[in-house]
């Protein structure tokens, strides 16, 4: 793909070859569903917890790359803030270190906890926000477990998405959807795009069956 320069401070590009040799046997592992040239490393500026100006990094489907480079910009037009975005590699691709250090993140190759199913963030096409205030609750586990404190949604405090919140409504109003709907579970830090058109992964697996032949 050609870089897309949504203005400055928000730009999209094939994976550069450092970052390519930060992610392989870490957030990224040789699959028959998603391939490097399927994603885009994204930079984008956001408003820490102090308000400062601070540049995040972030890998993504390549169909969403514009769009989510949207969604940050008007965070960061509306001065919304996020504490950290950084890749989930910084920690190992350990997503429960990476959310207890409330770090804001998207591609992890990795399964649902407790299924086999391939996550969306596998897919590149989720993105967690927030996650230490906005933890994911499924029965009596809340993760992260220092999330705890803000388990209860009832109450009013500071970095809550719910559906009065700007985040919320910026990514809800293009077509993604929240994980504070789930019935069973919840995941308040949770947005993504559900996929539509599988056809890359079939002729993947195809081509990948041919060669092993």
């Amino acid at each position: 793909m050609k870089q897309i320069k949504l203005r400055e401070g928000f730009t999209a590009q094939d994976i550069p070859e450092g970052i390519i040799k930060l992610i392989t046997g870490v957030s990224y592992k040789e699959n028959d569903n998603i391939g490097l040239d399927d994603l885009s490393y994204l930079k984008v500026q956001h408003h820490d917890f102090e308000h400062n100006v601070r540049e995040g990094e972030l890998i993504v489907n390549r169909r969403l790359a514009r769009e989510v480079l949207e969604i940050f910009a008007e965070l960061f037009d509306n001065g919304y803030e996020i504490e950290k975005i950084r890749l989930v590699d910084n920690y190992g691709a350990d997503d429960d270190l990476s959310m207890a250090d409330n770090n804001s993140s998207a591609f992890n190759y990795r399964v649902v906890s407790g299924t086999q199913t391939v996550s969306a963030h596998g897919y590149g096409r989720a993105v967690d926000i927030n996650p230490l205030y906005n933890p994911y609750i499924v029965g009596d586990k809340i993760m992260p477990p220092n999330g705890e404190p803000y388990a209860d949604r009832s109450g009013s405090f500071k970095y809550k998405i719910d559906e009065n919140d700007l985040c919320y409504k910026v990514f809800t109003r293009r077509g993604w959807k929240w994980g504070g709907h789930w019935k069973t579970q919840k995941d308040y830090q949770h947005f993504y795009k559900e996929r539509k058109h599988p056809v890359r992964t079939v002729i993947r697996r195809i081509k990948k069956a041919g060669q092993s032949v």
